[in-house]
């Protein structure tokens, strides 16, 4: 990479292996950061420039106040001040010439190959910078490794990404069940006719989670054998996992509405307001992503969340679960025989839609930085784990789950819509307890109302024939029986 001026903020992302030629008109410049652990942290380098270019300092600035906060965008502080902060008794100052034995510099082309450990009294955050104060800039050529120990899952990642690899192989185990064990009772309810759009939603969701989590996996893998990673299966990885948060977050309200369990289709007016509002929710995650990869600082510990984009996507949030209540409160209005449903799934799912925002809340201003990632990434994993695994035994195809939401057979749904009621009759459900009756057990269907077809009236029209005997009069208790 190379970087002119002072645009390493915005250019170079943070790598644990970093090979750059530098060359700016600055006397003070950041190069990346990394969260050592307490005892076994290690910076090697290698940088090379001309004699001429002499001299040259690496500075180590931590998370302390006192420190990087102080000199970091701080414009009204010049080269020396900003090295004035930095404490020689840490050696955090590497001078790049041949005086200073630590910095294994050579004659010549100044070529310094040397090495770093780091020990702190807690895991923190380090930023490395380049210095010339009152020089003619900088020039010079770098490479870099930062790690952690000599563990396949520590080695190369920073402190606070430790466990992100052991947890996400966990929960796409799991998830991974989730997944088929959904396909087994879709296998179940097809069989019963019961199949429905919004459980297909479900097993969507949960696919693509599978799928999010598989390229999260290995991109982790790759990271921790050579530090580099690809980034373009992490960039997947996310947006697999926004996709599958989406259409989860669109079958509760389609729930929540009484699509498939007391509706067969939502009113055009309810189809456009539900358009518009999911292209709202995928344009601000687009924003946020754009956001994130153009405008956050690697100069500083920023979460995704915390920026403007992210606030959006809070307040989407909370937008959702508005219409959320207010949609189960009206399914519940018209078809109160459904409370063995609506009410575990509005109570469990009223706190899946404020773990996201208050998770958000909390990662921005009360889990430290130097362990945010690691702890958000678990408690986001197990907020959707939560989610997938409550639908999953709602729904479950068995005579004693008395909350079973469906009782109307997709082959029914046809007919309904035909229905000579037409208007919003034909859109809505006829009315039943609960659909758990159609299973005389786990493996059993109900073979007496595998045929049965409610509210649809059958008519016999029998041909207008002129009789040609002149039958006797009938009297009145014979006409009733015939």
């Amino acid at each position: 990479c190379t970087i002119f001026e002072n645009k390493c903020s915005s250019l170079l992302i943070p790598r644990l292996l970093l090979l750059c030629h530098h060359a700016s008109i600055t006397d003070w410049v950041f190069l990346t950061r990394f969260c050592f652990l307490t005892d076994f942290g290690r910076l090697d380098f290698r940088f090379r420039y001309p004699k001429s270019r002499c001299c040259q300092n690496i500075l180590l600035y931590f998370d302390d106040s006192s420190q990087w906060p102080a000199v970091y965008k701080r414009p009204e502080k010049n080269c020396y001040q900003k090295e004035a902060v930095l404490r020689p008794e840490n050696n955090q100052v590497i001078n790049l010439t041949t005086h200073y034995t630590w910095s294994g510099c050579v004659v010549r082309v100044l070529s310094c190959v040397g090495g770093r450990s780091f020990r702190s009294v807690r895991e923190r955050w380090w930023y490395i910078a380049l210095s010339k104060c009152g020089g003619d800039g900088l020039q010079l050529e770098y490479e870099m490794k930062l790690t952690n120990g000599q563990s396949f899952w520590t080695q190369h990642f920073s402190a606070d990404e430790f466990g992100i690899l052991e947890t996400d192989i966990t929960f796409l185990v799991i998830f991974s069940m989730v997944f088929l064990l959904s396909c087994y009772f879709a296998y179940n309810l097809k069989g019963r006719q019961l199949l429905h759009t919004t459980y297909k939603m479900f097993m969507t969701a949960a696919g693509v989670e599978v799928l999010s989590l598989l390229f999260h996996c290995v991109y982790w893998g790759l990271y921790a054998r050579d530090g580099v990673g690809n980034g373009s299966l992490k960039i997947l990885g996310k947006l697999l996992f926004s996709v599958s948060f989406l259409v989860f977050l669109l079958m509760l309200i389609l729930l929540g509405k009484g699509f498939t369990v007391t509706r067969a289709r939502i009113s055009h007016s309810g189809s456009v307001k539900l358009s518009i509002y999911m292209t709202v929710y995928t344009i601000t995650y687009v924003i946020l992503f754009i956001y994130e990869a153009e405008f956050f600082d690697p100069g500083e510990v920023l979460y995704a969340y915390d920026s403007p984009a992210g606030y959006g996507l809070m307040g989407l949030q909370l937008v959702a679960y508005v219409w959320f209540c207010y949609a189960v409160l009206v399914s519940l209005k018209h078809y109160p025989e459904k409370q063995p449903f609506y009410v575990p799934f509005f109570t469990t799912y009223t706190l899946w839609f404020f773990a996201v925002p208050v998770m958000a809340l909390i990662a921005n201003f009360g889990i430290p930085r130097w362990a945010r990632e690691k702890i958000v990434n678990g408690i986001q994993l197990g907020i959707h784990l939560y989610a997938h695994i409550v639908f999953l035994v709602i729904t479950r195809p068995s005579a004693a789950n008395k909350n079973f939401p469906y009782h109307v057979r997709t082959s029914q749904i046809g007919i309904l819509l035909s229905s000579p009621k037409g208007g919003e009759g034909a859109e809505s459900f006829p009315h039943h307890a609960y659909g758990n009756s159609s299973f005389l057990g786990d493996s059993q269907p109900n073979f007496t109302e595998l045929f049965s077809i409610q509210s649809v009236s059958l008519y016999l029209i029998l041909p207008c024939v002129k009789p040609r005997l002149k039958l006797p009069p009938v009297s009145s208790n014979k006409r009733a029986l015939i």
